[in-house]
């Protein structure tokens, strides 16, 4: 810790307080302000918790001028090129990657523990014909807390890692569950005599007593996506889980509330909007059309899948994928009108000041959203799938706040600018 401070002068009475410094391992040192109010009788403003850190972490860095994203301390490329889906959620969930024995131990424990409760099927009943996945894995990952009320008092390493494994071994299963009912189909169990990944894609697309093949492009495509999506330091869905963590709240009722913030186009949806927007888009010479649009300032278009608002440098995340997409597109020959719309698109956003200036390169969603598609994934199950890569690092942070001495729930303030007190006498 610094033992250096900063002063904060207030110029309506001249007085001076000194805050201290803490110094981060690598990345932007914080002023702690935690006695601010106490000191001052006044809060600090920062709308969208822009400049504002909410908690102490050693899961997920990012730096977003470098263009650097690295979980406990491994650069997401070497992650997501050289090691599994497997190996990535391991690692989150017990803070360094597995040797060969532990990886096989682990992908043993997600086989057996994918079956769901039978009664959790009784739930999809209830809902209606062509629910959205995302609702339906939503509350049937909050139903699991019925099913293992257990979990809402941990009390020592083994009941963390049983509780942990449970819920990352069970999202596909929901997922895959969610997307059967919403589309009317039959489910399909979890087979176990797949991985995890190839799993969910068996489960999303074969049907009773038919072969289905998916090709290994396909599963590393898809292992690739879960992968770069695993964690992401305190965005909003994290928040989300945090903010339910701090108040003793069961886990898998913090993963369904992940899950809702997850959904937002903003957030986990914006995938979607990005294959949507491509085909109103329709055809390559509409494209320019379209680019000169998002360059008007007058004009609320903007292109979907570029810039991001921690990274002002290239995604590191996108790179990745982008040779992924490339790969995949080879292999399955996948030659679209979409595709080519994309290919203009990105074309133009590399080389054009106007978006390089800006540092609006393309991002995450841009890339995945074309490999979803190609993996015969519904647009309605983008948002799903980042679920599915998201748990493990949702489950990390939950544990990460828990097993603090002190907890403190989380509460913002506010700046009220509403009226004052209007109540007559009486």
């Amino acid at each position: 810790m610094s033992k250096d401070t900063v002063t904060l002068i207030n110029n309506r009475d001249g007085k001076s307080y000194e805050f201290p410094i803490l110094d981060a391992t690598v990345g932007p040192s914080v002023i702690n302000i935690s006695t601010l109010y106490k000191e001052t009788g006044m809060f600090t403003y920062d709308e969208g918790y822009t400049s504002t850190a909410s908690c102490r972490s050693d899961i997920t860095y990012i730096d977003g001028a470098a263009g650097k994203l690295m979980y406990r301390g491994y650069d997401i490329a070497y992650l997501a090129q050289e090691k599994t889906f497997l190996d990535t959620a391991y690692l989150l969930l017990n803070g360094d990657l597995p040797n060969k024995a532990e990886l096989d131990n682990f992908s043993f424990e997600m086989q057996k523990r994918s079956f769901v409760n039978e009664g959790v099927k009784k739930l999809f009943d209830a809902f209606p014909d062509r629910a959205h996945p995302m609702a339906i894995l939503s509350a049937g990952v909050s139903a699991l807390s019925t099913f293992y009320f257990k979990h809402l008092e941990i009390t020592n390493k083994e009941e963390y890692k049983e509780m942990a494994n449970r819920i990352v071994a069970k999202i596909p299963t929901l997922a895959a569950f969610s997307y059967r009912y919403s589309q009317g189909l039959p489910i399909i169990y979890p087979d176990m005599n797949r991985g995890f990944t190839e799993n969910f894609l068996y489960m999303l697309r074969s049907y009773p007593h038919n072969y289905v093949e998916l090709r290994p492009i396909e599963i590393k495509a898809l292992d690739t996506i879960f992968t770069l999506h695993a964690d992401h330091e305190q965005n909003a869905s994290t928040t989300a889980v945090r903010n339910l963590a701090s108040t003793n709240a069961h886990p898998y009722a913090a993963i369904s509330a992940g899950i809702g913030a997850l959904w937002g186009k903003s957030h986990g949806g914006a995938n979607e909007s990005v294959i949507r927007q491509l085909e109103m888009i329709g055809s390559v010479d509409r494209v320019d059309k379209f680019i000169a649009k998002a360059k008007d300032k007058e004009d609320p278009f903007r292109l979907m899948g570029f810039g991001h608002r921690v990274y002002k440098n290239f995604d590191p995340r996108a790179g990745v994928l982008k040779k992924i997409r490339n790969e995949l597109m080879g292999e399955l020959g996948i030659s679209s009108e979409l595709v080519e719309v994309a290919n203009k698109i990105e074309d133009i956003a590399l080389s054009d000041e106007y978006f390089v200036s800006r540092g609006l390169y393309p991002n995450i969603d841009f890339y995945s959203g074309l490999i979803l598609q190609a993996l015969k994934i519904p647009k309605e199950m983008f948002a799903v799938i980042f679920v599915i890569g998201r748990t493990p690092g949702w489950i990390a942070q939950w544990s990460e706040l828990n097993k603090q001495k002190s907890v403190k729930i989380a509460r913002p303030r506010q700046l009220y600018v509403g009226s004052d007190d209007r109540t007559p006498e009486y």
